[in-house]
C-alpha cells in the first residue's frame, strides 16, 4: 500500500474515536441538525475504519502464514494462504481506495428534476412525457416519493416543461448525471408515412437546497406574481390565484410552482426551485471551468451536452458518455434504469480513481 494511502486510512480511526465522544455529549444531542450531521459522518467513517481494520488483520495473517514457510510440515497450507492474503490484500486495497474518494455532499439530497421539450414540436412534448413516466417509475422501484411541482402541458398530450421532486434516500447521488440533451428517434404517432423523426429534450437534476446552507436571496431581487393554475386541478385550483411564478431579477432565473392548493405553500415551494436553479448555475459555471482543465468522461451536466439516444425502432438506449449500449428499451422506458445509473456512477468512480492516481506520492 502507497505511503498516502496508508496515512491517509490511519486518520480514520482516530476520527471515529472524537466522534464516539462528540455523539455522547448533551449539547451536540440537542443540536438536531449538528447532531444528523455527525451521526452521517460516523457512519462514513465507521465503514472506513472497518475496512481498514479488516485489512490489517489479513495483513498479519499474511505475515503469519510467510512464516510457516520454514516449516516444512506447513510449507504447503502456508504457500496457500500466502496466496489467499495476497488475493485478499489486493482487493481490500482497492476497496478502500474507492472508499476514500472524495464524496459530494448533496448526493443524500432530495432533487427537483426538470423535464424540458425542445426541438421536435408536438413530438418533443410527448417524449418529455415519456421521461417522466421512466423517472417516476424509477422513483417507485427506488422507493421514493414523487410529486408534480409545476407544469406546462403539450398541444397533444406530454409536457412543454415538467418539473417533479423527488423525495427520498440519495436521490441526486443517482440521478445527478441525468442532467444534459436526451435524443429520440422514432416514428411519431402523427406520422402517416412511417417516417423516422428525431427529437430532442432536456433534463436537469437539480438538488433541493439544504435551508441551513442555501444561499440567501435578497427579498428585493425577487418579483413574486400570482396566477390562476392551468390544467388539470379541479375546480378550487381553477378559482383562485394560487399557482405563483417568482423571478430573481438579477439573473433573470425563473420557478413556478401551481400544484399545491395553498398559496403559501406554492410560494414556499417555487423558492426553493428558485434557489435551487440559482445554486446549479452557480456549480455549472464551476464544472464549466473545471472541464477547461479536464475533459472528464460525464460531463459538466450541462442542458447542451447530448448525453443519450433512445431509438425505438431497434429497441436501442445508448449512453453517449460512456459508450454504454442497450437493446432493452422498452424495459428502461419503464424504470429500469439499474444498468444506466450504475455504468455512470462506475464510470465517475474510475475517473475520481485517476485524479487520485495524479495527485498521490509514489
Amino acid at each position: 500500500m502507497k505511503p498516502f494511502l496508508k496515512q491517509q486510512l490511519e486518520r480514520y480511526p482516530v476520527r471515529l474515536q472524537e466522534l464516539d465522544f462528540f455523539l455522547q455529549q448533551s449539547d451536540v444531542v440537542a443540536d438536531m441538525t449538528r447532531f444528523r450531521a455527525l451521526t452521517r459522518e460516523h457512519a462514513e467513517v465507521s465503514e472506513v475504519a472497518g475496512h481498514y481494520a479488516a485489512y490489517l488483520q489479513r495483513q498479519s495473517d499474511l505475515a503469519g502464514a510467510l512464516e510457516m514457510l520454514d516449516d516444512p510440515d506447513m510449507a504447503d497450507m502456508a504457500r496457500e494462504e500466502v496466496a489467499q492474503a495476497k488475493a485478499d490484500l489486493a482487493e481490500q486495497e482497492e476497496a478502500l481506495q474507492l472508499l476514500l474518494l472524495p464524496k459530494d455532499p448533496d448526493d443524500v439530497r432530495n432533487t427537483f428534476l426538470e423535464i424540458r421539450a425542445g426541438t421536435g414540436g408536438d413530438e418533443s412534448a410527448l417524449f418529455a412525457g415519456d421521461l417522466l413516466r421512466m423517472y417516476t417509475r424509477y422513483a417507485e422501484r427506488q422507493g421514493w416519493r414523487s410529486e408534480i411541482v409545476s407544469e406546462s402541458q403539450g398541444e397533444v398530450g406530454g409536457y412543454k416543461e415538467v418539473v417533479i421532486r423527488l423525495e427520498g434516500d440519495g436521490v441526486y447521488g443517482k440521478l445527478k448525471f441525468e442532467s444534459g440533451g436526451h435524443r429520440v428517434q422514432r416514428v411519431p404517432a402523427t406520422e402517416t408515412q412511417g417516417r423516422i423523426h428525431t427529437s430532442a429534450c432536456t433534463v436537469a437534476a437539480l438538488p433541493e437546497p439544504d435551508e441551513t446552507e442555501a444561499i440567501k436571496i435578497n427579498p428585493a431581487d425577487l418579483r413574486i406574481d400570482t396566477y390562476r393554475a392551468s390544467g388539470a386541478g379541479g375546480q378550487h385550483i381553477n378559482k383562485t390565484d394560487s399557482a405563483v411564478r417568482i423571478t430573481h431579477l438579477p439573473t433573470g432565473i425563473v420557478a413556478e410552482c401551481q400544484d399545491g392548493r395553498s398559496q403559501h405553500g406554492n410560494k414556499a415551494q417555487a423558492l426553493k426551485v428558485l434557489t435551487a436553479r440559482i445554486q446549479e448555475k452557480d456549480r455549472s459555471e464551476r464544472a464549466a471551468k473545471d472541464a477547461a482543465l479536464r475533459k472528464g468522461l460525464i460531463g459538466s451536466g450541462d442542458r447542451s451536452d447530448r448525453i443519450r439516444t433512445y431509438n425505438f425502432p431497434q429497441g436501442r438506449l445508448t449512453d453517449h458518455r460512456i459508450n454504454l449500449t442497450l437493446y432493452k428499451l422498452g424495459f428502461i422506458m419503464e424504470g429500469d434504469l439499474d444498468e444506466v445509473v450504475g455504468g455512470l456512477l462506475l464510470a465517475r468512480k474510475a475517473e475520481q480513481l485517476e485524479e487520485l492516481e495524479r495527485v498521490m506520492p509514489a
